[in-house]
């Protein structure tokens, strides 16, 4: 690293203040806590001398913001992986069944839009690949800021819905999956060995909905790794030099996410536990019709406020993950 003050990219600097903040935010979350403890105990010992039933309500009501505190306290110790506090690289695929699919897939990437705004993330589309008549076939986003990877990554598997389709004139009961695939973003302090004569890179026109901001250059980059098959894009740049620089970044969180999903697999069948990811192994499960929940089934987690989820209340979903996930 240059010398103190300085950094040698902005990436770096970026890095820098985000851990800063995040520092920050846990000494004013611990100092907080401690305040409300010494508060709570005051108004207990005032109440206990002097007799005052008035007090239990208020107290009543400090514990429970106490127990609050701590449990978002509790939170944060669980997001002490390597790469929980990395910003999160966020990708959707629509499943089988054309536009009902599509519409499906639209729909959750809005409630991850939705979900990063109140938590006060940013988004940044990479990609983005409109469906055929509505919704969209396949989706990148970036969400960034502190422990993005560390959330987000509870919500990586096949999403299910049943509705009764809006496509359809017969009104009908149809189930859609959209696939979600969650990685870290890669900075370069983690080694990850791309050699350029492994890689071919293609450009193409970059397409905007609805016939808008359609490039008159092929701005769009597309670059496949040979060895390994794995194909990334992007087109939300206006030039073709940016677009790369972000493929570069889409590649190396796929690369270091692809190495790691190896090792886990090896490591599970040498257990003797693994088992393959398919369509069918839906993680959560959204029904509208005939009723209303949301059900994660790897925790049991439910709630029948399905509009509420969808506009992106997923902190019951995602803290039940991350507590079930600590406990293996």
């Amino acid at each position: 690293m240059a010398a103190p003050g300085f950094w040698d990219t902005p990436d770096e600097a970026q890095q820098v203040m985000q851990q800063l903040a995040a520092v920050k935010d846990s000494v004013e979350e611990h100092q907080r806590l401690v305040n409300h403890y010494n508060d709570l105990t005051v108004l207990w010992q005032l109440g206990m001398d002097e007799g005052e039933e008035s007090l239990y309500a208020e107290v009543l009501e400090m514990v429970e913001s106490v127990q609050k505190d701590l449990e978002r306290l509790e939170l944060s110790v669980l997001l002490s992986g390597e790469y929980d506090a990395n910003n999160a690289i966020l990708t959707l695929h629509a499943g089988a069944g054309g536009t009902e699919a599509q519409d499906w897939a639209q729909m959750l990437l809005r409630m991850y839009v939705r979900w990063a705004e109140k938590n006060s993330y940013k988004v940044e589309t990479l990609d983005f690949l409109a469906g055929d008549e509505a919704g969209v076939k396949s989706a990148t986003i970036l969400v960034s800021g502190h422990n993005a990877y560390g959330y987000l990554k509870a919500e990586k598997g096949v999403h299910r819905l049943v509705r009764i389709s809006p496509f359809d004139a017969s009104a009908r009961r149809h189930t859609s999956f959209a696939a979600v695939d969650v990685m870290p973003e890669i900075d370069d302090s983690v080694e990850i060995d791309i050699d350029p004569v492994d890689l071919r890179v293609d450009t193409f026109r970059a397409s905007g909905a609805g016939g808008q901001h359609i490039n008159k250059t092929d701005s769009a980059v597309r670059m496949t790794h040979m060895p390994t098959g794995v194909v990334v894009q992007c087109q939300s740049e206006r030039s073709q030099i940016q677009n790369r620089e972000q493929c570069m970044k889409l590649l190396r969180a796929k690369l270091f996410e692809l190495e790691r999903r190896k090792n886990d697999e090896k490591r599970a069948e040498i257990a003797g536990e693994y088992q393959a990811i398919e369509w069918g192994s839906q993680i959560r499960s959204y029904v509208f019709h005939p009723y209303s929940m949301v059900k994660d089934h790897r925790t049991n987690v439910e709630t029948g406020n399905v509009q509420a989820v969808m506009d992106g209340e997923l902190a019951a979903f995602i803290e039940a993950y991350l507590r079930e996930e600590s406990k293996k």
